[in-house]
């Protein structure tokens, strides 16, 4: 799956050159429209009908409120925390039994 690419046009642009913007969002890149460079909307591709979404996270990404490129997440390292005392992390395992 491609990466989900976010590039902006203006609205002179978009009239001008729509068949070309409109290629981008079937192609999986989401555009976002400027006026006076300021962003007032954003075209994506309109997913085929299918089952209702099941799940409040597909939900989330069928309304295009979250994105996601098809990879797995990068996280970073954990901040240890220097201080005394047990970490909550640990102390939730233990309560956890």
């Amino acid at each position: 799956m491609a990466a989900v690419v976010t590039t902006q046009g203006s609205v002179l642009d978009l009239k001008t050159h729509l068949s070309a913007w409109l290629s981008r969002p079937q192609a999986g890149d989401f555009v976002q429209v400027t006026s006076h460079r300021k962003r007032i909307a954003r075209i994506k591709a309109i997913r085929a009908e299918g089952p209702a979404a099941t799940t409040p996270l597909q939900q989330a990404l069928d309304a295009g409120i979250v994105s996601w490129n098809g990879q797995k997440p990068v996280l970073a390292a954990p901040v240890r925390l220097q201080g005394e005392g047990k970490l909550v992390s640990a102390i939730v395992l233990e309560d956890r039994g």
